[in-house]
Formats: structure tokens, C-alpha cells, sequence
């Protein structure tokens, strides 16, 4: 073998006279390096020969080579003939003296520095060879290795960076009783380069961390935590991976890792809702692990426990119980981790939030009844952050929530939770309750149904606001408490029916209102009544008697106005079961000294039932006997005119009370006749409002009365009616001459049914006159009713009436209804055969 080496050596020796020669050119350098590669690269010789001739005649010619020669090309050479020497000898430490100081002064400035990339790259490449065959042997020469990996690691070349990175971690490795006196220096490097355009780069940045840490100075975990958390919001699935599995092996096998394992714990579970499914599994594998570790060695303080734990009855589907020491890793670090997490909950970027707010729930499962001790500052935060304009936070903090009726008892959570509304009560607050609720079993939330029922159907909870989101919310804890405790819900039944019908007379909001109908029918069929009818039957008298405690001072700002509203008509036939109370309200509300919008919302109400009637407050046959006070009380103090627009408009409503009754037929005959006189000249009073309706209304009310009432009708009734009933055939409105046309007949009827023909001649011969003229109006339907009324007036006295057609006929543009009304009058003469 030495002769062998002899011979490579002398076959050496003239090309390394020529690399080392003061005239030596350029050309000759490269002339001698390729003949050194021929000999040494080329051939197949033994690693002891390699080393012989590597360590006695090559290393030393080759590095200064490298270090000074000018020409990049020699450089180039002598590298790759040093990688070869250094991989195929059999003691490459014997280099590290040569070497070392040549590859700190090519690569950190400012003595020197490798202006091509490719070599800059080829030279880490052989310090990171170095590292991996000499191992311990390096521990002398760690300064110098740190020195170039300080300067490489922010390296304008990304590969370049990627090499230091594997340097570091080759360097940590092969001298880690060492390497912690150092590590500290690679910190700042590697934080500068972890957010690296290239992911490439990034990965290995947060690989060699890992290792620079775990085998150097754990101190300086608190350095790079912060960079490694924002590595968790890396679009890049690998980078998230790479982290993943620091933070792991860090929490398996860091001298120091009980120190840190209320900062580290937040970033490996964080990583458990990770969008790829490989890095959850990841993990998850991790923490098992370190679960199963921490138990290992505290198995005296968990013997307990684990000798007699007790899975807990209630836990939420379709979720894995997290092992023992995973557990009690995490309510251990709770106090230590939750205020940052709480103060990550509300920052100022959203995917901050997102994550925060995610990390909380696994936390929440992890701890389970170690909750309760923390419960003031989660449900603080929780009431803020349920409020986030991003939904994907507020989804995961109700979800949070829900954890907190799993394993808190609801005389903890819930005291605390309402003593919240106490105050103003947010729609936050009812969103966390509301969780709560959803998350608790059935049996222990039962104890506590009264206390909830009461609170939320307090004026101060349900009546708060009328913003859509809030009563969306209010609602939604009362299909929480319908759909956890069922048929128990029975005890709260009017508590809740309350709060609904609070929900359904929210303004402006029919899809509000529809989804809190059908929350209603599902408190019935919980209780497993035929209806949500059923329901009003039971409570009817009770609500009324809620929404009327303050009724003699309502204004039109009064919520109980549109609850009423709700109650009397969502509740059918129901309120023909509860007239006293309901007629009660309506007499001392509609009074004329009241506030005038509020007496013009309930007519409204009044007016709707009224228009059915039947179906709602005469359902029972009840509504006959309330008539006179509905008239008397109500009605006719609210036909007297008052200025303004208001009052005029309760004047309509008022009127249309009054047709709607009589109308569907609920005023009998009787009963029209006792209030005819009462009635009469506010009715008369009503044709001449601004109102197209009450003008409407007003002729047809007449028109009614003289049918039903017209024997009773006296010369002065008469005589006062049908001038009134005539101006109208000169209304705007083409119904409003219509009816006045038709009440007209109605009068001619009445005359002649009485005994005033001869008295009222003088009248009659006048409405002869004013009809005729209105024989010419431009609608036709107003045309046929004018003649119609004409024809029934054509019996009184047919002589003055054909006079008074001969005088105006040739004036007429449609003489064609004279001619009518003459043929009619003359048929009317002819005796019967």
C-alpha cells in the first residue's frame, strides 16, 4: 500500500511543481489540476492510498487553490478534488486545520468572500461534508463553523441558504456538548432568513432551527416562538408540516421542554385544524405521543386518576376523548396559556382570530371540568369575540361554548352568565348562552328551566332592542331550550311563549317573524299538543294580562302594542276565548284623550280581526254582547273630528271598524237600530273627510242604515241625509259615485216605504233635478247607477219627473238615458192585462 501511495506521488509531483510554482499561469494551474484529477478522481484507489497522498501532498497546494487562486475555474477544480480526498479518505479530520480557516476566510467578509454562487454553494457543501465525517473531531473549529454560517445563512443565493441550514443541523449533531456555547449566534440568522420567498428555504430555516435548539441552548426558544407561530399561517402545506414537527420533537425530547410547554402546546395543537388532512394526523401523532411520554413519568402523581377515572357521561358526538396525559398537559398550562390566547382572540387580523379562536376549542375539550377556574376571563372574551365580523370566529367560539355546558356545572356557568344580564344585555351574551344551552344534557340543565324561562322573558332581556340580530338571537335560545330539554319545557312554556311572541312583533322583519312561528309550533308539538292553537288556549288569559300591566300609559314607542297586535292575531279563534280582557285593553286605550299613533295602531289591529271576524273574535259567538261597548266606548268617540292628519286617519280606521261589522253581519238589525242616532251624524260627517276610504265607507254605512233602519228614519233624517249622499256624486273617486248613486236608491226606497212622500215633495223634485244632471257622467257603471236610483225615485211622483226630463233632454250628451228612464217611467203607467 505505501507503494502504491509512492506512486501516485511521484506521479503527482510534476503537476504539483507546476500549481505551486511563483510563474506558474493560469493555463498551466488548470493544466496541473486536471492531471492531479486523473490521477487521484479517475483512478480506483484504495481509501488508505487516498488518505497518504490527500493528507501529505494534496490538501494543503489544493486549498490554497482554493482560497486565493484567481481564476474560477482552478477554484472549481480544487474544490471537487478536496470533496474527493475528503470523501474517500480514511481519517479526513486529519484536514480540519487546513481546511477550516480557508473555508472562514472564503466565506466570511470582510476578509474574503466567494463572489460565484455556484462555488459559495460547493464550498458549504464541504464544510457540510466535513461536519458529517469528522463529527467530534470539529468541536476545536466550532467558532469558525458558526462564524460561516452566521454570514452564509443570509446569503443572497436561496441554495446557498438552504446548504447553511443543513450545516447547522449537521453541526448541532456532531458536537452537542458543545454546540450550546454557540448556538445562541445561529438564532438571529435563521430568524431572518424564516420568511424567505422560497418555501424551500423556509422549510429548512425552521429545520435547523428545530436542531440548532434541540441540541444547543433551550433559552433560546423564546427567541424564535413568535417566528414559528406565523409559520403556522404559511400558505405553503410543508412549511406548516416542518413547524409541526419541531414544535413535536421539541415537546418529546427538549432538555428544558417543562419550562416551555405552555408556549409550545398552543403551536402543536394549533396545527390540528390544519386545512390538509396529513398535517392534523401529524399532529395528532405527536401529541398522543408526548401524552403517553408525560404520563410515563409522572405515573406517581397520575396514579390516581388513571386507576379510577371515569369517562364523563355527556361528551360531544362524534369527538375523541383526548388520552389521560394529554389532559392533564393541558389543564396544567391553562392558567399560563389562555390570557394570550384571549388577547389573540381579538386582534386586529383576521386569521389571527381565526386560529385563536380555533385553538380555543380544542384547549376547551382538552381541560373539560378544569374550565370552571377560568370561567370569568373565557366568557369575557367569549362575549367579544362572538360579536367578530368574521363568521369562521364566531362559529368556533360558539362551538367553545358549547364545550362549557359539557363540562361546567350550569349553576356555575349559568349564574355567571346571567348575572351578565344584569346589565345591557348583549346579543352576545345570548349567543354564549344560547351555546351553552345546546351543549348541556338535558337531566342537569333541567333544575335551572324556571331561572332561564324567567330571565329571558324579563322586559329587560326580551324587550331590550328591537335590532333584527339581536331578537335572532333571542330566538335561537329558545330553540336551544326547546330542542335540549323537550317535553321539560312544559314548566316554561308561558316564559317562552312570551319571548316569542316578543320576537314576532319585531318591525320589519318577516323572516324573523315566520321562523319564530314555526319555533312556536315546536314548543307545541314538544308538548305534544294537536296546535300551536292549543298553546294561546292555555296561556291566552296570562298573556293578556302580561302584555296589558301597563296599558293605561302606553304611548305609540309601547312594545306591548305590537305584541298585542301578534297576540290577537296569531292566536286565531283563541282570542274569542278572552274578550273581557282583550275589549278592557282596546276601551282604555282608544279613549280620545290618548296618544293619538298609538289609538291609530290598535284600529289597525281591531280593524284586521274585525275583517274576519268570525274566525277570530266572534269564533266562540261571544262578540254580540261587547258590541255596544265596541260602538258606544269605542268607536264613537273616535269618529268625533279632531285636526291633523293623525286624527283623521284614526277617523278612517274607526269608520272601516264600523262597515267590517256590519259588513260580515256581526251588527244585527237590532243592533244597527239602537245605534243609528248615536252614529248617524259622525257617519254623515265621515263622507266629507279628505279619506277616499272613509268617504267610501261612509256612503255604504248610510246606505246600510237606510235599508236596515228606514221606517225609522224621521223628515229631519231624511231631509239632513241625502244632500250629503249627493255631493258625492261629484267625488274624484269613481267608487266612492258609485255608492253614493246606490245609497240614493236606498233613500228613495225608505221614502217610499214611509208616509213623507207628500212632505218631502219639494226634496224629491230637487234630487229629481241634481240626478238628471248626473245622467251625463263620464262613467258609464256611475251612468247605469244614477239611472237605477232614478228609476226607484220614478214611483214617488213619475208626472214631476217626466217634466223635469222634457227640460233637460236636449241638453244632455247621452240623451239616451232619458229616453230610458221615460220608457221606464211609461211602462211603469201601463195597467197589467
Amino acid at each position: 500500500m505505501a507503494a502504491g501511495a509512492a506512486e501516485v506521488g511521484q506521479a503527482l509531483s510534476r503537476a504539483l511543481s507546476s500549481l505551486q510554482g511563483p510563474d506558474c499561469g493560469r493555463a498551466a494551474r488548470l493544466r496541473a489540476l486536471e492531471a492531479i484529477r486523473a490521477e487521484v478522481q479517475e483512478r480506483p484507489l484504495p481509501a488508505a492510498v487516498v488518505q497518504e497522498v490527500f493528507g501529505a501532498q494534496l490538501v494543503r497546494p489544493l486549498t490554497r487553490c482554493l482560497a486565493g487562486d484567481a481564476a474560477e475555474r482552478c477554484r472549481e477544480l480544487a474544490l471537487q478534488l478536496l470533496r474527493h480526498g475528503l470523501s474517500h479518505g480514511d481519517r479526513p479530520g486529519e484536514a480540519l486545520p487546513v481546511l477550516l480557516p480557508a473555508l472562514a476566510q472564503r466565506l466570511c467578509p470582510p476578509q474574503g468572500f466567494e463572489p460565484c454562487e455556484e462555488l459559495r454553494l460547493g464550498l458549504l457543501q464541504l464544510l457540510g461534508l466535513l461536519l458529517q465525517r469528522c463529527g467530534a473531531a470539529v468541536a476545536p473549529y466550532l467558532s469558525d463553523v458558526v462564524r460561516i454560517l452566521q454570514a452564509t445563512l443570509l446569503d443572497h443565493y436561496a441554495e446557498v441558504r438552504r446548504e447553511s441550514c443543513r450545516c447547522a443541523v449537521a453541526c448541532a449533531q456532531a458536537v452537542p456538548e458543545h454546540f450550546h456555547m454557540q448556538s445562541e449566534s445561529l438564532i438571529n440568522p435563521l430568524m431572518q432568513t424564516i420568511s424567505h420567498q422560497h418555501y424551500r428555504v423556509r422549510v429548512d430555516v425552521i429545520q435547523a432551527t428545530g436542531a440548532v435548539i434541540q441540541f444547543g441552548n433551550g433559552k433560546s426558544v423564546d427567541d424564535v416562538l413568535s417566528h414559528l407561530a406565523q409559520r403556522l399561517f404559511d400558505e405553503i402545506p410543508k412549511v406548516r408540516q416542518a413547524v409541526t414537527t419541531v414544535i413535536g420533537e421539541w415537546l418529546l425530547h427538549l432538555r428544558d421542554r417543562y419550562s416551555y410547554f405552555h408556549k409550545l402546546i398552543p403551536l402543536l395543537l394549533g396545527s390540528f385544524t390544519d386545512e390538509i388532512p396529513e398535517n392534523m394526523t401529524l399532529a395528532w401523532t405527536y401529541w398522543e405521543k408526548i401524552g403517553l411520554q408525560w404520563e410515563k413519568e409522572n405515573e406517581e402523581d397520575l396514579k390516581d386518576k388513571m386507576d379510577f377515572s371515569v369517562s364523563p357521561s355527556h361528551y360531544p358526538k362524534g369527538v375523541t376523548r383526548p388520552g389521560l396525559g394529554c389532559r392533564e398537559l393541558v389543564s396544567r398550562n391553562l392558567s399560563k396559556i389562555l390570557p394570550g390566547l384571549c388577547h389573540d382572540i381579538t386582534d386586529w387580523v383576521e386569521n389571527t382570530r381565526i386560529k385563536a379562536s380555533q385553538l380555543l376549542y380544542t384547549l376547551l375539550l382538552h381541560a373539560e371540568d378544569h374550565i370552571t377556574q377560568h370561567m370569568d376571563l373565557l366568557l369575557r372574551t367569549l362575549y367579544q369575540a362572538c360579536l367578530d365580523e368574521e363568521s369562521e370566529v364566531v362559529r368556533n367560539c360558539v362551538k367553545a361554548a358549547e364545550l362549557i355546558g359539557t363540562f361546567v356545572n350550569p349553576k356555575v356557568s349559568l349564574k355567571l352568565i346571567t348575572s351578565a344580564f344584569k346589565k345591557t344585555p348583549k346579543p352576545s351574551c345570548i349567543m354564549v348562552l344560547t351555546a351553552v344551552i345546546r351543549g348541556s344534557p338535558k337531566e342537569i340543565l333541567q333544575p335551572h328551566l324556571t331561572d332561564l324561562g324567567n330571565m329571558l322573558s324579563q322586559a329587560g332581556v326580551c324587550q331590550r332592542s328591537e335590532e333584527v340580530f339581536y331578537m335572532e338571537q333571542l330566538l335561537c335560545c329558545v330553540e336551544g331550550l326547546i330542542e335540549v330539554c323537550q317535553e321539560d319545557c312544559k314548566e316554561i312554556c308561558l316564559q317562552l311563549l312570551k319571548v316569542l311572541v316578543t320576537v314576532m312583533a319585531t318591525p320589519n322583519s318577516q323572516h324573523l317573524k315566520e321562523k319564530a312561528e314555526e319555533t312556536v309550533c315546536s314548543l307545541a308539538e314538544v308538548q305534544q299538543l294537536d296546535s300551536f292553537l292549543c298553546l294561546y288556549k292555555q296561556h291566552i288569559i296570562q298573556l293578556l294580562e302580561w302584555v296589558s300591566v301597563s296599558h293605561d300609559s302606553w304611548t305609540c314607542y309601547s312594545p306591548e302594542i305590537l305584541q298585542l297586535d301578534v297576540i290577537a292575531n296569531h292566536s286565531g279563534p283563541v282570542i274569542g276565548e278572552a274578550l273581557d280582557d282583550f275589549i278592557l285593553i282596546l276601551k282604555t286605550c282608544l279613549q280620545p284623550n290618548k296618544d293619538p299613533q298609538m289609538r291609530l295602531k290598535l284600529f289597525t289591529v281591531l280593524s284586521q280581526l274585525l275583517q274576519k271576524a268570525n274566525e277570530t273574535v266572534n269564533s266562540q259567538g261571544l262578540f254580540p254582547s261587547y258590541l255596544e261597548t265596541v260602538i258606544k266606548d269605542i268607536l264613537a268617540p273616535n269618529l268625533q273630528w279632531h285636526a291633523g292628519r293623525t286624527a283623521a286617519a284614526i277617523r278612517t280606521t274607526a269608520v272601516s271598524c264600523l262597515w267590517a261589522l256590519i259588513h260580515c253581519e256581526t251588527l244585527s238589525p237590532e243592533e244597527i237600530l239602537k245605534v243609528k242616532d248615536a252614529l248617524m251624524p259622525q257617519i254623515i260627517a265621515a263622507m266629507d273627510e279628505d279619506s277616499k276610504i272613509s268617504r267610501l265607507m261612509g256612503c255604504c254605512i248610510v246606505g246600510v242604515f237606510l235599508k236596515v233602519c228606514g221606517r225609522q228614519f224621521d223628515e229631519d233624517q231624511l231631509t239632513k241625509t241625502y244632500p250629503e249622499v249627493l255631493k258625492r256624486l261629484d267625488d274624484a273617486s269613481r267608487d266612492v259615485r258609485l255608492a253614493a248613486a246606490r245609497t240614493l236608491t236606498d233613500w228613495f226606497k225608505c221614502v217610499k216605504d214611509s208616509d213623507m212622500k207628500s212632505v218631502m215633495k219639494s226634496n224629491i223634485e230637487f234630487l229629481y233635478q241634481e240626478l238628471l244632471i248626473h245622467l251625463d257622467d263620464q262613467d258609464q257603471d256611475t251612468q247605469n247607477a244614477v239611472l237605477d236610483a232614478l228609476k226607484e225615485g220614478s214611483i214617488l211622483y213619475p208626472e214631476l219627473l217626466v217634466r223635469e226630463i222634457e227640460v233637460v233632454i236636449h241638453k244632455h250628451r247621452t240623451p239616451v238615458y232619458c229616453n230610458q228612464l221615460l220608457h221606464h217611467i211609461q211602462s211603469a203607467k201601463e195597467p197589467v192585462l
